[in-house]
């Protein structure tokens, strides 16, 4: 399904280009139909202007009344002056996309003309390649149709789930952070095969061949990863003396802590954001009280 909408994104940052690449390889919104922006850097939007043959450009000079979606694509610290320096060009028909870990639906809006559609996305660095983990979340405004077209955009990417807002912090610490850890895994595998005679090269592929493997697995049967794993694990063989180290060097308990903690980090985010949206709104007032006296 061709998607006929413009698209802002506010940040140029990682993400941002994960999404653009995902998007533009999937053909499903042409080049000239993107636009991104940030405040100073112009020599990364000339990168991604070479890059993808987007619309790149300082965030004064984006056309806000030719857009559909605005994607918030910045670092979350300077979320609330870029909300503040928007907000009076935002229109009706806008729907805002936040990819802001630990910034709530709610705290958006409040910083945005009443109504405002507003919809809490979560992708991951995979969506440069098409197979994202990607959760959405509507604010209080947002309607059907819309969670719609935020899940037809983002399939491009890769697989979409619609889950509670409450629940967006948890998957952060699983799919936002999940590629991180696979790769750690798969940083320290390698460096035994290295070790032990392999080449790098077929060393990384023969890892990555086993874990896509293992995940279609999943995919495939209704069988629990727990089942699945009995099930190639024969007594005192190889994968069952493997499994042992595991467990004696605590390598569930780590991917648990590892998970928790993310988690945790994403809320104390939003709660460090707040502090700081709050901070800025007070010295704002306080200048525009300084400049009235002045």
């Amino acid at each position: 399904m061709f998607i006929n909408k413009k698209i802002a994104f506010l940040g140029a940052g990682s993400m941002a280009e994960a999404m653009i690449s995902g998007i533009i390889n999937a053909e499903k919104v042409p080049p000239n139909h993107i636009f991104v922006s940030n405040r100073s850097n112009d020599k990364r939007l000339q990168q991604l202007t070479k890059t993808y043959e987007i619309n790149a450009v300082t965030q004064d000079k984006l056309p806000f009344k030719d857009i559909d979606l605005i994607v918030l694509a910045m670092k979350p610290k300077d979320a609330a002056p870029a909300l503040q320096s928007v907000k009076h060009v935002v229109q009706p028909n806008h729907l805002i996309l936040s990819v802001l870990a630990g910034i709530t639906t709610s705290f958006i809006e409040q910083y945005l003309p009443a109504g405002q559609q507003v919809i809490r996305v979560m992708p991951n660095t995979s969506s440069m390649i098409g197979e994202s983990a990607t959760a959405i979340s509507a604010g209080t405004h947002t309607t059907q149709q819309n969670v719609t077209l935020t899940q037809k955009l983002l399939e491009c990417i890769g697989t979409v789930y619609v889950i509670p807002e409450a629940q967006m912090d948890i998957f952060t610490g699983i799919a936002g952070s999940g590629p991180a850890y696979f790769y750690y895994l798969i940083e320290h595998m390698e460096k035994e095969g290295i070790k032990s005679g392999l080449a790098e090269d077929t060393t990384r592929q023969i890892i990555a061949q086993t874990i896509i493997g293992a995940a279609k697995m999943i995919q495939a049967q209704s069988e629990t990863p727990a089942v699945l794993r009995e099930k190639v694990t024969s007594p005192n063989g190889t994968t069952a003396a493997g499994l042992a180290a595991l467990e004696q060097y605590g390598g569930g308990t780590a991917i648990s802590q590892a998970i928790k903690q993310a988690a945790n980090r994403s809320r104390e985010m939003s709660t460090q954001f707040k502090v700081n949206a709050s901070n800025f709104s007070r010295r704002n007032r306080l200048n525009i009280q300084k400049n009235r006296r002045d």
